[in-house]
């Protein structure tokens, strides 16, 4: 197994920007905003030839007893449980802090191998941004610089030089589906994510815009890998104004883009809303495989129940192809069949077809339904195959199909479902007309042998018809 580096320390030390570097990846987002990070997030890091696991935390308030603050503490220290080395980061330029004595006494206790790193140091002396740190007991502080990578690799090098050389096993070219839990703030996603994992792995909190990042894990059910994404909750883009927020979001519809299939997550105990449909039509648009899930459904009278049924026909009718899920998270029912139709929506998004049955199948819509006459002619339809997946995308070829109506592309489309059993996945059509070879083209100069005959012609017609 990889080695696992932990990185902890009190709210804004830096311990996101180390992440970042370490991964040399923009993954964690990063602020000058005190607990910005919440829930743990990991990543693959490399120094040399060495890799290894790298862990970003929350900041670590040991002084809360509850609230969001104590939530974030909670996440930290599991992650210190799970740790092979400890990163304790420190502000050089805030000095030793109560809370950074407290922190320590804390990790001390763990037994866990630490090093203290004196972040924001670029520019100072060694041993004066440093001196102060020596009485929290934990060994020699190393001064380093997240932002600008001074020291980092040194660093890594003294965290890994107790583990043997890790030998990479060579991994599969086939990666796991990708699952992204979606919706309004609030609505059970975190929850959701949780009762599929079967663990509190993040932040669950009745506050809405808890989850800032989008966190990536990795995880297995029933013998099959998958990677579920939990992500910020989406608000109306009026009520956005927070800086960090407009990125968590941005970092929500890459989630989306970066997903096989989306599960979205709407509030039974409230009305389902424009900004639902707003996230449903962003899915659709990135031609995401959907399972709509509707959460909080227990405790409801059927006349509630059905209510919710009849808002989500009349507002969420454009989901008609996706799989409809009536659960509670906080109680984890319904989760089975909510995994069900996710593998079903990334086996239809992912589908194989040949080319012989998509023609067939295209034959056989032509012949119940012809295509509308476009101007003077009929499109003529000759042949299909498939161009892509995730979506499945069918390449009709023919003529005449530049102005095919968006209408009979749809008949195409949910033909193609039913025959080929797309279930939980949106279908796209694209049409590509076959040219006339001679568009365009000048025709070459006659010969004079051909004029001379040509001339005879006409001399021959005019005698015939006057």
């Amino acid at each position: 197994m990889l080695p696992t580096v932990v990185l902890v320390g009190r709210p804004n030390v830096g311990k996101s920007t180390l992440f970042n570097r370490l991964t040399r990846s923009r993954d964690a987002l990063v602020a000058d905003l005190p607990g910005l990070t919440r829930d743990r997030h990991y990543g693959r890091g490399r120094v040399g030839d060495r890799p290894y696991l790298v862990v970003d935390t929350g900041g670590l308030e040991p002084v809360a007893k509850d609230g969001i603050m104590f939530e974030m503490a909670k996440q930290s220290r599991q992650a210190v449980d799970e740790a092979d080395v400890v990163m304790f980061l420190v502000d050089g330029r805030a000095g030793c802090t109560p809370q950074d004595a407290i922190i320590a006494e804390q990790l001390r206790k763990t037994g866990k191998p630490i090093l203290l790193l004196v972040n924001k140091a670029e520019g100072m002396a060694r041993s004066k941004v440093t001196a102060e740190f020596f009485e929290l007991g934990l060994g020699e502080p190393y001064p380093i610089s997240s932002a600008h990578g001074d020291n980092v690799t040194e660093v890594v090098e003294i965290a890994l030089e107790s583990f043997p050389p890790e030998v990479e096993e060579e991994t599969s070219h086939e990666h796991p589906p990708k699952l992204a839990i979606v919706g309004r703030p609030n609505v059970g996603k975190s929850t959701l994510v949780n009762a599929i994992l079967g663990e509190q792995r993040v932040i669950a909190f009745d506050q809405p815009g808890t989850t800032r990042d989008s966190i990536y894990i990795d995880f297995e059910r029933d013998g099959k890998q998958y990677t579920i994404i939990d992500t910020a909750g989406v608000r109306r883009r009026g009520k956005v104004d927070e800086a960090v927020e407009k990125f968590s979001v941005i970092k929500t519809m890459q989630a989306i883009e970066d997903a096989n299939v989306v599960v979205l997550v709407v509030d039974a105990r409230d009305q389902i809303t424009e900004q639902d449909a707003h996230v449903a039509d962003f899915v659709l648009q990135a031609g995401r495989a959907l399972v709509l899930a509707v959460n909080k459904w227990d405790g409801l009278d059927e006349h509630h129940r059905d209510q919710v049924k009849r808002d989500i026909e009349r507002k969420l009718h454009f989901l008609s192809f996706a799989k409809l899920h009536f659960i509670s998270a906080l109680n984890a029912n319904g989760i089975p069949g909510v995994l069900k139709s996710v593998d079903e929506a990334y086996a239809a998004a992912m589908a194989k077809l040949s080319t012989p049955k998509l023609t067939r199948a295209l034959i056989g819509a032509l012949e119940k339904q012809q295509p509308p006459k476009v101007g003077r002619f009929i499109p003529k339809m000759r042949y299909a195959h498939q161009g892509g997946s995730n979506p499945p995308l069918i390449v009709v070829h023919g003529s005449g199909l530049d102005d095919v109506p968006a209408s009979y592309a749809r008949y195409l489309e949910r033909t193609f479902c039913e025959i080929f059993k797309l279930k939980g996945t949106p279908l796209r059509i694209q049409f590509n007309s076959s040219k006339n070879p001679f568009e365009g083209s000048k025709p070459k100069p006659l010969t004079e042998g051909e004029q001379r005959r040509a001339h005879r012609a006409r001399i021959r017609g005019r005698k015939l018809y006057g």
